[in-house]
């Protein structure tokens, strides 16, 4: 059975994107070598990313014509990726599709063979994944920044969520790479 995997870099208040969409400034704080190694090895760990349709577009947008980490380019070029979307009719990134009933296709696909399934950014996504019950892992790297403001990346809920500590990675940069399996319930 594929695992389910959201993978996102997060500020200390909590938030995965700045004021404005796309605003990802603060992700250089916490790149370098030791975060680069670590997403070759999401890299080689994956055969599918999956992604809500805002992310998709900023993700295609950049990567189709990135001049930096080409490594990372061809990657993200050639994997097979899902756009999640009701408004979408088609999708231009290479090896992409787009579904609509994200939970129900993700349902499937994790029970079917293969490398594991990747949530990049995605925050709305994500969190009616985890909602669903669907996610078999969170990944975050947590950036020594507080914003003041932004786009959170976990959304209010009716009831807590709990979840137990994989590994944490501290990185050179400050950062801190978490993993984090949601909690058996009790």
């Amino acid at each position: 059975m594929r695992k389910l995997i959201i993978w996102n870099l997060m500020t200390l208040d909590g938030y995965f994107e700045g004021k404005s969409p796309w605003d990802l400034t603060y992700h250089q704080l916490a790149w370098g070598e030791e975060l680069r190694a670590y997403s070759l090895e999401i890299c080689r760990q994956a055969d599918l990313l999956v992604f809500g349709r805002k992310t998709y577009e900023g993700m295609a947008a950049h990567w189709v014509d990135a001049t930096e980490e080409l490594e990372i380019k061809e990657y993200m070029n050639s994997i097979a990726k899902i756009v999640a979307s009701r408004t979408l009719a088609h999708a231009d990134w290479n090896n992409t599709r787009v579904v609509r009933d994200i939970v129900g296709e993700l349902a499937t696909l994790k029970a079917q063979p293969g490398k594991d399934i990747f949530v990049f950014g995605s925050a709305e996504m994500a969190d009616s994944l985890l909602k669903a019950g669907l996610i078999d892992e969170m990944r975050i790297c947590l950036v020594p920044v507080v914003l003041g403001g932004g786009n959170p990346h976990f959304k209010p809920a009716e009831t807590p969520m709990v979840f137990t500590l994989l590994e944490a990675r501290p990185l050179k940069t400050g950062g801190v790479v978490l993993r984090y399996a949601p909690a058996p319930a009790s």
